[in-house]
């Protein structure tokens, strides 16, 4: 069975369906049978690699709302990713532009290192203030999950990978993706949102069984 889970690294969301689904795995007999792939996929292709205000300004902004009100709404999503073990720090957050990151992941999954590494950046971002656009601050993490700081920070400044990143936010457009997380199952269920965990284990079983 093959999983696809289409993702943005500073998407709140993602990481509790990340977490959430891998719960169900978890419990999925058959999981050693399960390969799941990690898709690119960036929220904001426009966005500098850091935005000079911080994300309660940004989000304030982006949906109109008040300060306070942009702060209660990453309280609430702080809430939720507490209740599935994610400890977020979104007042200290620097959001930025993704698409480095998602380099950097696609290198790591050439290395067979995918999952180590999203679980590391996106740990990162949401609990340590990860500079999410700074090529240095990337590569850092890389030793974190078998990578050579100066090999990441190498690849970083070229253009590897980009080719892969676009082909996986073109396959989203195919399919008709506009918001993540979503998850693919067998390329024939398709899963919107940071569903609960009876749903991911419903889907996988359900799948399993076609």
């Amino acid at each position: 069975m093959q999983v696809e889970i289409w993702s943005d690294i500073i998407c709140p969301w993602c990481y509790i369906g990340k977490r959430r689904f891998e719960m169900a795995l978890a419990q999925f007999d058959q999981r050693d049978s399960v390969k799941v792939i990690w898709r690119s996929f960036e929220l904001d292709p426009k966005s500098p690699p850091q935005y000079p205000v911080t994300l309660e300004e940004m989000l304030s902004q982006k949906y109109n709302v008040s300060l306070q009100e942009a702060a209660d709404m990453n309280a609430r999503v702080s809430g939720i990713a507490k209740d599935e073990g994610l400890d977020y720090h979104l007042s200290k957050a620097h959001p930025g532009n993704t698409f480095d990151a998602h380099r950097l992941l696609h290198f790591a999954t050439s290395r067979k290192l995918g999952d180590k590494a999203t679980e590391r950046v996106m740990h990162a971002y949401f609990s340590e203030s990860l500079a999410v656009g700074d090529r240095s601050a990337l590569a850092s993490l890389a030793p974190e999950f078998g990578i050579a700081e100066s090999e990441a920070l190498l690849m970083l400044e070229s253009n590897a990978f980009s080719a892969e990143v676009r082909a996986d936010e073109a396959r989203a457009a195919e399919l008709g993706i506009s918001g993540v997380p979503f998850f693919v199952i067998n390329e024939k269920v398709g899963i919107s949102g940071a569903q609960p965990v009876e749903t991911f284990a419903q889907a996988l079983s359900q799948a399993i069984s076609v």
